[in-house]
């Protein structure tokens, strides 16, 4: 019997060398060659990989795009280049697949006509240790009511930093301006638990934190325990650690929320089997993804208006309007290097996470989910205001609207991007009636 033909997308933007790890682990699966294409696509990248692609990798196939056309102009292609092609694949550049990554996705779609999108179990690259710190809090007030306690702003394994993959599991506050030395960092709450990615035994852990005054915080991790001496200044503190690295789960499928907004199926979760039984999942991700030609030749492209982020989303719920499913197939296994070339605490990412999912559910929610939507991005964006604003202001300190002017921003987009929604979606709805 012939092995079903296998169209490989991997998309490049400035990737380097874990563009062509990806596409080592790909051209290295337990697939027929000869029944395994793999195209890579250069998004315009200012130090792209195409050369030594060419020269180390000739069985790859190469497309030039003249200007970044973003994930969904990028991968819209190489979907242009499947031609008779049974199945096509999408792979993150910052990921790599498991050898037999591609037997049980096939076989996910073979059992069943009308299953769109086969889903692998994506793990982070790297397996993780968790830090728990626990300390005395202390509340700002005058408009600000949380309990806060140590500002964490930075993480090291063995010397290197690796603060923007840190996994911030539970106790966090979340995105908020802090001062230029401690960009991107987050106040914790009386028990805070993050993990780091370690590739060795017995890593040197390290993390970055201030306080508001001096105070002593407890970090455990395993069955050992550091008394940290925090200061107002940042300042690197050794977390003693005798955890064990665990796998810790990405994403093996994607939830919808009611107000619009997409959930990693199994996000932060130490990876334990409790998703090894295959099961029907809201929309598909991305990051990697085996895709029927037939669900494809339905549902059409990518929304390039959407440029980057919630476009699988997007077409996920396009697909699923017409009849289409999505089904995980765990055995399938894939690692993800998250947020490697836009970290999703960036303000970059913020911006079209946030957009999007307004665009994306006025285009496929009802209206008075979509008002919803709207409204309820319109008081956070409020509580951000009182928060930076407000509440800094009040106790004699210093604004720092860049989180609201942000989210205004970007709802300034969403606004001036809701007519096309409105009409695309007024299409999908005439051409479902059509084949309907």
């Amino acid at each position: 019997m012939i092995a079903p033909l296998v169209h490989v997308v991997v998309l490049d933007y400035d990737g380097g060398e874990l563009t062509l790890e990806c596409l080592r682990s790909v051209l290295a699966s337990k697939w027929p060659a000869n029944r395994l294409r793999v195209v890579l696509v250069d998004n315009a990248s200012s130090a792209p990989v195409i050369e030594t692609v060419a020269r180390e990798l000739p069985a790859v196939e190469i497309v030039r795009n003249d200007h970044n056309r973003g994930f969904a102009g990028g991968v819209n292609a190489g979907l242009r280049r499947r031609r008779d092609a049974d199945f096509v694949a999408l792979v993150n550049n910052d990921a790599t697949v498991d050898p037999g990554w591609l037997a049980p996705l096939v076989t996910t779609l073979a059992s069943d006509a009308r299953i769109g999108a086969a889903c692998p179990k994506i793990l982070f690259a790297d397996d993780a240790v968790e830090i728990e710190l626990t300390g005395p809090t202390h509340r700002p007030g005058r408009g600000d009511g949380r309990e806060l306690g140590v500002r964490c702003s930075g993480a090291r394994v063995d010397g290197v930093d690796v603060w923007h993959r840190a996994q911030l599991v539970s106790g966090f506050w979340g995105d908020e301006p802090m001062p230029p030395a401690e960009a991107g960092g987050q106040w914790t709450g009386a028990v805070a638990r993050l993990r780091l990615p370690v590739t060795g035994t017995a890593p040197h852990l390290e993390l970055r934190l201030a306080a508001s005054e001096p105070l002593t915080v407890t970090a455990t991790s395993g069955t050992r325990s550091t008394a940290l001496a925090v200061a107002t200044e940042p300042a690197w503190h050794a977390i003693a650690s005798d955890a064990t690295p665990r796998p810790v789960v990405n994403n093996v499928g994607t939830e919808l929320a009611a107000d619009g907004y997409a959930r990693d199926r199994g996000w932060l979760e130490v990876d334990a089997g409790q998703y090894d039984d295959p099961a029907d999942v809201d929309a598909w991700c991305g990051g990697a993804v085996l895709l029927r030609r037939e669900y494809l030749d339905d549902v059409g492209e990518l929304d390039e208006a959407l440029f980057l982020y919630y476009e699988d989303v997007e077409l996920s719920l396009r697909g699923a309007a017409r009849g289409w499913r999505y089904r995980t197939a765990p055995q399938s296994l894939v690692r993800h290097v998250h947020s490697a070339t836009a970290t999703d605490r960036s303000p970059f990412a913020a911006h079209y996470n946030e957009r999007n999912r307004l665009l994306v559910t006025t285009r496929h929610a009802g209206t008075s989910r979509t008002v919803g939507a709207v409204g309820r991005y319109l008081v956070i964006t409020g509580s951000y205001a009182k928060r930076d604003i407000v509440a800094p202001l009040l106790r004699g300190g210093r604004a720092r609207p860049e989180i609201a002017e942000r989210r205004l921003r970007a709802f300034g987009a969403y606004l001036r991007g809701a007519p096309s929604a409105l009409r695309a979606r007024r299409e999908d709805a005439s051409a479902r009636g059509r084949t309907g």
